[in-house]
């Protein structure tokens, strides 16, 4: 039953969005961040992963698991 584990990634927040467009701002909010530093562990979907591309300059991302 092990293959049926989630693939995720950990995404954590290094760059301020201040000054950013506010979609980029609005972005990190969905992903769950939104103070320096605070770390979430997501699914690792298309979608997600479309969203890590539009803020990459503000995030750092580790492959989890």
């Amino acid at each position: 039953m092990s293959d049926t584990k989630k693939q995720t990634v950990k995404v954590t927040q290094v760059r301020s969005p201040i000054g950013r467009r506010s979609d980029q701002r609005e972005t990190l909010i969905g992903l769950g961040l939104n103070k320096m530093r605070r770390t979430r562990e997501l699914e690792d979907t298309p979608s997600v992963r479309g969203m890590i591309a539009k803020v990459r300059h503000l995030v750092e991302v580790e492959e989890a698991g």
